[in-house]
């Protein structure tokens, strides 16, 4: 997961401060425990019948939050680690090898019956100051060991793996688009291709993903992402690199244009190539939408409703995942929260509100499903 513009992400101690006090404030009476909103079979049970795997990302909060746990296990057939297993999470320094956040993440999907997807593996932009001062030499070592390590730990145990997430960036000037970082700088491009070989020689039963943001977007860096993406895809195909699936995260964005007819192309060439595709980090930020809030879920709703029926409408769309599931744990929220620990507009992102009420977004994700189903 990541902004728009990377240099605008929450660190994991103040999300993880952000959770305490809203785990706080439930424990105190401050926040509401409903009885789950949504009457019916859950989004998972929808999803299956579309042929489609509906989830959400997952962290610590379940493990404090039991309304927030149970909706879960209504609503979720997949579960995502958010952060558990990102790079930083796991290595706070270059001796250490953190598990425990991730285990609890798997017996927590075990629980539940919902399988789980291992994210983020490999990531530039996650580069604590201990890696950073390392040499290219020492870093390659690291690369090797941290994914030999990690991937035997799970190996059998998760569904998929976010092997490389995010190689593009043309924010940062490099030829080709790349996203800068310790492992480009380590490997160059053949970074992604070391990893996801590594993975493979690991850990044979999960599927192996490439996760990328910001290709559904009309706008000049859609363009480029959706390019350098296919290019990419087709030098790992071409190289024998395993490659099971393409994680298309879908952070949209009240604030951009989307073009659905060049969007569904993409999905489409992306399908031809035989590969799986899955939304892996859906919400909507509504920052540019209506103060009102009934208006704005609204809002929200249909742009959810737009994306899904391009996606949708291609068979190779095998997994929708929303980051969390309900505005409660949003990251939009936590970022927003921590820059303005007062502000009063806050974000409505996801298909379950705060109150973890459903929304129009979660009516709108039904709706998809069903019509899936139905062939249309």
């Amino acid at each position: 997961m990541t902004a728009r513009y990377p240099g605008l992400r929450t660190t994991r101690r103040e999300a993880l401060a952000l959770l305490g006090a809203g785990a706080a404030a439930l424990a105190c009476g401050t926040l509401p425990r409903p009885a789950l909103a949504a009457a019916g079979p859950g989004l998972g049970a929808l999803a299956a019948k579309a042929g489609v795997a509906f989830g959400a990302s997952v962290a610590a909060e379940i493990e404090r939050d039991d309304a927030y746990r149970a909706l879960y296990a209504r609503e979720a057939a997949m579960l995502t680690t958010d952060w558990a297993l990102n790079f930083g999470n796991i290595r706070p320094d270059r001796d250490t090898f953190a598990f425990a956040d991730g285990d609890a993440m798997l017996a927590f999907s075990r629980e539940i019956g919902a399988p789980l997807r291992g994210h983020a593996l490999i990531w530039n932009e996650d580069r604590p100051d201990w890696l950073m001062a390392l040499s290219p030499a020492e870093r390659r070592r690291v690369f090797d060991a941290h994914i030999d390590k990690v991937a035997a730990r799970y190996a059998g145990k998760l569904h998929s793996w976010d092997v490389v997430n995010e190689p593009f960036w043309p924010g940062h000037g490099l030829a080709g688009g790349w996203r800068d970082g310790p492992w480009l700088e380590a490997f160059g491009h053949d970074y992604v291709a070391r990893a996801f070989r590594r993975v493979a020689a690991v850990d044979p039963k999960a599927k192996l993903v490439l996760n990328e943001a910001h290709s559904e977007s009309a706008d000049e860096l859609g363009g480029e992402i959706r390019d350098n993406l296919e290019r990419l895809v087709d030098s790992l195909l071409d190289a024998g690199v395993r490659l099971d699936a393409i994680g298309l995260q879908g952070h949209l964005s009240s604030q951009l244009r989307y073009d659905w007819d060049t969007f569904g192309a993409f999905l489409e060439r992306l399908a031809a190539r035989g590969l799986d595709i899955y939304i892996t980090e859906l919400d909507v930020d509504d920052t540019g939408f209506a103060e009102d809030i009934d208006a704005r879920d609204r809002e929200t709703a249909a742009l959810y409703g737009d994306f899904l029926k391009t996606a949708l409408a291609v068979p190779a769309v095998k997994a929708v995942i929303t980051w969390q599931l309900s505005d409660r744990y949003s990251w939009y929220r936590n970022q927003l929260l921590a820059r303005e620990p007062g502000a009063i507009r806050l974000p409505r992102p996801l298909p379950f509100d705060a109150a973890l009420e459903a929304k129009p977004a979660r009516d709108a994700l039904a709706e998809a499903f069903s019509r899936r189903a139905r062939g249309e």
